[in-house]
């Protein structure tokens, strides 16, 4: 009686689902449980909880919640490289008959959670964030088209990373892959909680993900400035619009796979097995079809941060502007059309092989134009090397060598060979650091001042850079040649000494990188810290090229007072140009929404509902499930919230933070 009473209340969660017994485990939770009690000392010692829900939490103030995704984006950064380090302190160790110090059990679930967190909660949110607060700036926009939809979206991606974060303490993540591959996920092959807790955070995250997309498009469609037509946008933006629309035509086949697989585990039914008409290579599809482009998702935008970059610290507008949007239209487009190279082995014949082969050696093109963009930008420039600008060459170098190696995958005989090595994964970590790592914190380095006032440490930022590309170099140019050498990926150790000093260098290159990510850490901390090179308040300190400094830094939280018209396309230097001086009268109420609690209610409800899930706690389920409707009804109703910042009060804060600027300023 009292098991069946315990079984209705807790499902299948037991004591025997803590981590008592592995002592690598329990020694991370004590850690993280003492710095997570150092932090609400700290909040709680100097009474911040109040100041932290009603200015930030419930926020609905684009830039704020920018902010934050930032932070989400580092912390997760700093969770999933310690599952980065532990993989090679273990491939450096492992050879013959040692079998290092992981076993293989929990190696598998270390590889499948570094994956989702360097993706899904690391890469997406970084991008997200730049997005979020850079983009309605360049715009001439007050916020973006849906407020409390952004709020929303940022707390479901904060529910899905925790719940991540639960499984590393209560049960196991999935032992399948970043991409929780069929039939290996399914429940015959893994009966545990890991791919369910794989599957719930990434529903949760990946709603908020697509609601984020939707809010952009919207934004950038329907609230540009008066005069700014779709080709005088900025070409940040308008790599933003072509990756959000990618997320929003990508995310719901993933979710759609997800929930089939879901299906399959919970209720019996057979869409991704091998038996009983199942077909696993349909999630395979599926997947990739999400996949594929989802790596444009990333990369798109780390090319708009690039080209703000290039031209601002070339002291040139950026060369070819029509034809970087066109090619990244065409990106965008062939995106679609590259998924299958993915598994060029599954026996798909000649014909789809070379199809595909084709496509991705197309897509090709267009990114190697952006490359000769940027680079008669630079001519003849006058190019100062700062810290943004150094990120963008070690970027040009890293990223082409990417480039070439993912031309040679191409080649569909080449690819039966390299396809299960670690070549393939040294060419998907050289993309994807040497193009979107590197635009991140090239971006983040760029655009800390307008959103702060001053910049991050230069020092410690130069540490931050060298110890990314150097690292990088380091940590990688082993894992080519052991690939090359035909290596095998996804292996917890390896049978062949000889290779064993190529895994003890990638080791110290990931050490490296370790400096280098605290390094950029630090430049934050010691940028608060010093306050030092505070920013003009009338524009840039890096003398930028694009709208967003024709406000304050950091800018009021309405962005514009007066809506600015376009007249070109550099439209802060045409203002500056045309002699614009900022009104002293005329200022209209500006319409601001309240802030919101309700984003981080419906969030919370759906990490309760994800866990409930997991641990076959069905009572609590409904309940959470019955919250989430009643608090979702419930927002609706909240008629007149919103508020209206006055004349005299935009006039009063306007002549403070924002004196007249005159030509020539």
């Amino acid at each position: 009686m009292t098991d069946n009473l315990l079984k209705t209340v807790f499902g299948r969660l037991t004591w025997e689902s803590f981590p008592f017994h592995e002592p690598i485990l329990l020694g991370t939770f004590i850690v993280v449980s003492l710095l997570g009690l150092g932090i609400v000392g700290v909040v709680s010692r100097y009474r911040l909880w109040g100041y932290l829900w009603n200015e930030w939490f419930t926020s609905v103030d684009h830039k704020k919640i920018g902010i934050m995704y930032l932070v989400l984006g580092i912390v997760m950064l700093l969770r999933g490289f310690s599952d980065a380090l532990m993989m090679r302190a273990q491939q450096a160790v492992a050879f013959g008959a040692n079998q290092g110090y992981l076993e293989a059990h929990h190696y598998d679930q270390i590889f499948t959670a570094h994956g989702t967190i360097m993706i899904f909660f690391v890469a997406i949110p970084l991008v997200v964030g730049i997005v979020n607060y850079v983009m309605p700036l360049q715009i001439g926009a007050r916020d973006v088209a849906f407020p409390f939809l952004n709020n929303l979206s940022f707390w479901l991606t904060v529910a899905g990373a925790v719940l991540v974060m639960i499984s590393l303490f209560v049960g196991e993540f999935a032992r399948t892959g970043w991409l929780s591959y069929a039939p290996l996920a399914e429940l015959a092959y893994s009966p545990d909680t890991g791919v369910d807790y794989y599957l719930w955070s990434l529903q949760i995250a990946g709603v908020g993900t697509t609601l984020s997309a939707i809010n952009m498009v919207a934004t950038i469609i329907k609230m540009r400035a008066p005069g700014m037509t779709m080709m005088k946008m900025p070409v940040f933006c308008w790599t933003a619009l072509c990756s959000n629309v990618l997320a929003i035509a990508i995310f719901p086949a993933l979710t759609a796979a997800f929930f089939l697989l879901l299906l399959d585990r919970y209720v019996g039914t057979n869409f991704f097995t091998n038996e009983l008409g199942g077909a696993p290579m349909m999630y395979w599809n599926m997947v990739w079809i999400w996949g594929h482009p989802e790596v444009y998702v990333l990369v798109l935008p780390a090319f708009g941060i690039y080209s703000e970059i290039t031209a601002t610290f070339s002291g040139k507008p950026l060369f070819g502007y029509s034809s970087m949007v066109y090619a990244t239209v065409v990106i965008t487009i062939l995106s679609y059309l590259v998924w299958l190279h993915h598994f060029f082995t599954m026996g798909a014949g000649p014909t789809v092989n070379s199809f595909f082969g084709i496509a991705t050696m197309v897509i090709s093109i267009p990114t190697g134009a952006k490359i000769f963009n940027w680079l008669f930008t630079m001519y003849k420039g006058d190019i100062r090397f700062e810290l943004p600008m150094m990120w963008v060459v070690a970027f040009m170098l890293t990223f082409t060598v990417g480039g070439m190696t993912g031309v040679l995958l191409a080649i569909p005989p080449a690819d039966f060979v390299f396809h299960n090595s670690l070549f393939l994964v040294a060419h998907f970590h050289n993309v994807i650091i040497g193009g979107v790592v590197f635009a991140l914190f090239a971006g983040m380095t760029y655009w800390f001042p307008k959103a702060f006032g001053f910049k991050m440490d230069e020092f410690w930022g130069k540490v931050a850079f060298w110890g990314w590309v150097v690292g990088y170099w380091v940590a990688w140019t082993p894992i080519y040649v052991v690939g090359l050498m035909g290596e095998p990926r996804r292996v917890h150790h390896f049978d062949d000494p000889t290779i064993q000093p190529y895994f003890v260098i990638a080791a110290v290159g990931a050490l490296i990188i370790l400096v280098g990510i605290l390094g950029f850490v630090m430049s934050i901390v010691m940028g608060f810290v010093k306050r030092h090179q505070l920013a003009d308040t009338t524009g840039d300190p890096w003398d930028g090229r694009t709208l967003e400094w024709s406000t304050s830094s950091p800018p009021p939280d309405y962005n514009f007072a007066i809506t600015p018209v376009i007249h070109q396309l550099d439209a802060w230097y045409d203002m500056k140009a045309r002699g614009y001086e900022r009104p002293c009268e005329g200022f209209r109420p500006i319409h601001m929404p309240r802030n919101t609690g309700s984003g981080v209610i419906l969030a919370g409800l759906a990490l309760v509902l994800g866990f409930a899930m997991v641990w076959y706690m069905w009572w609590l389920a409904a309940l959470s499930f019955a919250g989430l409707l009643v608090v979702a009804v419930g927002h609706t109703f909240n008629f007149n919230r919103d508020r209206f910042i006055q004349a005299e009060e935009v006039a009063s804060t306007e002549s403070k933070r924002q004196p007249p600027l005159h030509a020539g300023a």
